[in-house]
This record gives structure tokens, C-alpha cells and sequence, in this order.
């Protein structure tokens, strides 16, 4: 058995390009303000929360680099407002692990080496001196949660302790060994509850679902009408050659290719986790570039067609790609050179635009293209995302010590800003910055259902409130909602969006099925009765859709 049934899709590379974006379907946040930590519990006069803290710093009065570090277990919690944040000069320790109490200061903020010694004997050791706050330089580049050991009891410490990375402190060490006068700013401010990114984000995703859904219910609109007329003309035997050699364009999923899908994306996950390098990531941008050229000439070529209808049915042959229309050629070079323009300068701050436009038009080719034939394999196939949702966000936690899913799609162990299978749009209003990001998968793997339900619509000839496709997109649109909330409640930490989305999106069409007493047909026929008159020879002979 095959694991999909082709019917003529326009490159196999669409379909890679969807089991690879699948493997990432979590949606989250920037990195979190406020970081728990279970193996570092919390104590009497040691039960600050573990948060991010902006060191901004000015040199010889004038403002400078912005570093970030992490707040301590002990000391006084950090100041949210900036404006209630005090500027304090900054001084060297001496000596600079700070193991002994150092020279007297005046108030001043103290940088310290991380030594031997304990990071409460450094900060207790800087307040004797009279420091206002401690500044630990990590000996790695990666910042440190500094705790309390169980059995320690003096923890009446008065002052801020924070932690900056290697490359910050030798910068400032650097500074004032070179005689400059530096002062510095610790604060930690909050996220806003909700910002803007994430109202364009949730439009972005329920506005690409809506394209493709009407757009692969036109399709079969008009193969069910082709069909008609091939019957009625007496042509049966051609439409049903035409169907085995694929001539619909379509790509049916079965049961079988909804398990092995979720596997196979489960097992190129892991790879990701465990070869993610540089090259690795230029690689995925490589074919992220390829899938994102195909999908957005097939979507520019759809829509140029309503205008140059004659350019998109006259067709010229190539060598390997064979029959090709005037239309496709004239737009694949701009495709191409969007796509490379795009790889070159994707580090550049405007250049999610560039992502989105790719992966949108990536998204709405392929749920043109890939068609649920019914809800039991509609079914199997998300309740399987649901599954691998959860586990590779949370459980896998227990095995890699890490979330899998979070680290490879943050991009950890690269230069890059995630990888670009991903919908994002920066936090405009956030003063912590970074982007709200939205996997692939939780686009296309519900888009799949609603697309057909909007099929199934048509075809059973329904108006809007008699159908599925209304109330599936009210809970598409719903359950990505609650992903928000949850991520908010969370404080941005990542989030299984499927977790919320499948069982909206499937419940309520089981539930309206089962309600309407047509669930027993959505479930295995996945289209309405039909009275065939015209079907003699090849009675199993039906609409693609």
C-alpha cells in the first residue's frame, strides 16, 4: 500500500517540505522573564524568582550597551520600572572573586569573578562593604542560576545579586581597567499582558487556513464539475484513466500515511535535536527556500490566472520539468530571487517579513494540494499531533533533561534566530523584544480538517450555520486563542499549541457530526450521498475531494 495516494501534485518537494515543517508545531514566545527551576527549591531569605535583568550602562556619562543577566535565589528582588531604577557608578572588587571582603565603596555596584567560594559568601562579603548591588561575571558565555545550598541559615542579604555572561563582564572589566567611568542601571521589566504581535499572529494563522480552505473547495468544485461533464458526455473511462494518472493534482492521505507521518516526524525532530549546527540550519534554509519558491509561484500563477487566463493555459515544453505555462515562467524568477534575497539577508531585522510571505504561501499550496479523504483518517492524523505535541514540549523533558521541541525550535547551538519553519512577527510593545512564532504544523495539521470540512460544505451543497467549515474555523480560531492565554499565564514559556487546538477543532466536528446524524458518513465516505446515473462500468468511481 502506498503511504499516499498521488494524483499529479506539482513536486515532491512540497511534501517533504511538510513533514519537515510538522516536526515543529509548538508555538511560543521570547525568551521567558521568569525562569522556575524545580532542582533549586526555594528557602526562607532564598526564594526570589529566577528573573532576566537589563544591565544598561553609560560610559563617562554617556549610555552605552545594554547587557542581560539573571537574578539571584537571595538578595532584594530587582526593580521592574525603569524609572524607579537607580543609576549607580560601578566599581572592581578587589580582590575579584570577592571570597574576602573587599576595599570599602560607597554604594557603588560591584563586578565580581565568579571563584571557589559561594555565591551568598560573595554577596555577603560586597554588603559588608558597603556595595548597593553584586555583578558575577559567569566564566562561560551562558548565564548561571545562582542558588543557596539547603543548610545554610544567614540568608539576610539586603542587596541585588545578578549574573552576567563571560563576554559582558570582560567588556565592562575592560572598560574600567582603561580608566573610564561607568555606571549602570539593574531592572527587570515585565511583559505586557497581551501585545499586538500575537493579535496579527492569530489573524495570520485563521487568515491562511481561510485562503486554502476556499481555495482547495474551489478545486474540487471544479473537478466535480469536470467529472460531470465527462459522464454526461459518456467519457467515463477517460475520467477515471485521467484519476490513475494524475491528472487532479490531489494528494489523499490514508491511515496508514497519518501514523508513519507523525513517526517520521517525530524521528526528523530528533535528528534536528542532535545534528543542530550552523550547516545543519543553513541546510534547512536551503530547502525551506525551495518549498518556499514552489508555493509562492503556485499561488502567484492561481491568482495572475484570473487576469491572464491565455498566458496560464498556454504551455511550452521544458527539459525535466516538462510542460510549463508562459505564466509560470514568467514568475518563477521573481519567486527565486525573492527566496534568495530573503537567505541572504534573513539575519536583518525586517526580514521575517521575507519568512512569513514563503511560508504562508507554502502552507496554503500544500492544503490546496494534501486532502483528507475522511474524518477517521482526519482523526488519526491529529489526535497522533496531539500526542507528539505534548510529548516532544513536555515529556521528552524527562529523557533529554531539556524540551526537545523548545531547543530545536529556538534554533540552540547555532547563530540563527530559530529555524524558519515558523511563522513570526516581532513583540513591538515588549520591552524584552524577540517575536511571537507559530509552527507550521499548527497551521497545516488543522487546515487539513477544516479545508475539508469546507469541501464536504459545498459538495453537500450546506449554507454556513448548517455546515462544519464555520464552526471548525470558531474553534480553530478559539483554541489558538486559549494558546495565548496559556502562554501568558505561563510567562512565555512554550506551549504545545495543538494541546488546545485538536480538541477544539476535532471535538466540535464530532460533536456537530454525531448531533446532525452524519457522522457515521463524514466518518468513513467523507462526502455526501450522491444518486449516480451515469455510472455503469466503474461504479466505485467518485469525486476527488
Amino acid at each position: 500500500m502506498d503511504l499516499v495516494q498521488r494524483r499529479g501534485a506539482p513536486g515532491a518537494v512540497l511534501i517533504w517540505l511538510l513533514l519537515l515543517s510538522s516536526a515543529l508545531p509548538w508555538l511560543a514566545m521570547a525568551g521567558d522573564t521568569v525562569q522556575d527551576d524545580d532542582t533549586a527549591p526555594k528557602i526562607p531569605g532564598c526564594a526570589n524568582n529566577f528573573v532576566l535583568v537589563k544591565v544598561q550602562t553609560w560610559v563617562d556619562g554617556h549610555e552605552d550597551a545594554e547587557f542581560v543577566g539573571v537574578g539571584a535565589r537571595f538578595g532584594v528582588p530587582i526593580e521592574s520600572k525603569e524609572k524607579r531604577a537607580n543609576r549607580t557608578k560601578l566599581s572592581l572588587a578587589d580582590p575579584a572573586d570577592c571570597c574576602t571582603p573587599p576595599s570599602k565603596v560607597a554604594g557603588d555596584v560591584l563586578l565580581v569573578h565568579r571563584g571557589s567560594c559561594k555565591f551568598t559568601e560573595k554577596a555577603r562579603a560586597a554588603e559588608a562593604s558597603g556595595a548597593s548591588a553584586i555583578l558575577i561575571v559567569n566564566h562561560r558565555k551562558e548565564l548561571y542560576k545562582m542558588i543557596c545550598d539547603q543548610n545554610e541559615t544567614d540568608l539576610n542579604i539586603n542587596i541585588a545579586a545578578v549574573m552576567l555572561p563571560k563576554d559582558a563582564g570582560i567588556s565592562l572589566e575592560k572598560l574600567l581597567k582603561a580608566g573610564h567611568s561607568v555606571s549602570l542601571q539593574l531592572y527587570s521589566p515585565e511583559r505586557p499582558a497581551v501585545d499586538t504581535a500575537e493579535v496579527f499572529l492569530w489573524l495570520m494563522a485563521v487568515g491562511t487556513i481561510l485562503c486554502a480552505s476556499y481555495w482547495s473547495a474551489c478545486s474540487a468544485r471544479e473537478a466535480s464539475i469536470e467529472h460531470e461533464k465527462l459522464l454526461k458526455d459518456g467519457h467515463e473511462a477517460a475520467f477515471v484513466n485521467a484519476q490513475a494518472t494524475g491528472g487532479s493534482g490531489v494528494v489523499d492521505i490514508n491511515m496508514l500515511s497519518a501514523i508513519l507521518f507523525v513517526v517520521a516526524a517525530s524521528f526528523f525532530l530528533i535528528l534536528l535535536y542532535k545534528l543542530m549546527s550552523y550547516w545543519f540550519v543553513e541546510l534547512l534554509v536551503v530547502l525551506f527556500c525551495i518549498g518556499g519558491v514552489e508555493g509562492l509561484q503556485t499561488c502567484l500563477v492561481a491568482l495572475l490566472s484570473l487576469w491572464f487566463k491565455h498566458a496560464g493555459e498556454s504551455f511550452v515544453k521544458v527539459p525535466f520539468f516538462g510542460a510549463v505555462s508562459y505564466l509560470t515562467l514568467a514568475v518563477s524568477p521573481f519567486c527565486i530571487v525573492f527566496a534568495v534575497l530573503w537567505a541572504i539577508y534573513r539575519r536583518l531585522s525586517f526580514a521575517w517579513i521575507g519568512q512569513d510571505i514563503l511560508g504562508i504561501a507554502l502552507i496554503i499550496t500544500v492544503l490546496q494540494i494534501v486532502r483528507l479523504p475522511n474524518l477517521k483518517v482526519g482523526s488519526v492524523l491529529l489526535g497522533c499531533a496531539f500526542l507528539y505535541d505534548i510529548f516532544w514540549v513536555f515529556v521528552s523533558k524527562w529523557w533529554f533533561h531539556e524540551s526537545v521541541m523548545i531547543v530545536v525550535a529556538r534554533g540552540d547551538k547555532t547563530d540563527e534566530d530559530g529555524v524558519p519553519m515558523l511563522l513570526k512577527i516581532p513583540r513591538m510593545f515588549d520591552p524584552w523584544g524577540g517575536y511571537s512564532i507559530i509552527g507550521f504544523g499548527d497551521i497545516l495539521l488543522p487546515g487539513l480538517l477544516i479545508a475539508f470540512a469546507l469541501r464536504y460544505d459545498w459538495a453537500a451543497k450546506k449554507n454556513l450555520r448548517g455546515g462544519y467549515f464555520l464552526w471548525s474555523m470558531v474553534a480553530y480560531g478559539s483554541g489558538l486563542l486559549v494558546t495565548y492565554v496559556a502562554l501568558n499565564l505561563m510567562d512565555g514559556h512554550g506551549q504545545p499549541a495543538l494541546l488546545y487546538i485538536v480538541p477544539f477543532t476535532l471535538g466540535t466536528f464530532l460533536a456537530l457530526g454525531r448531533k446532525r446524524g452524519e457522522l457515521k458518513n463524514l466518518w468513513t465516505r467523507g462526502e455526501p450521498h450522491r444518486v449516480c446515473t451515469h455510472m455503469h462500468s466503474h461504479p466505485q468511481a467518485t469525486t476527488t475531494e
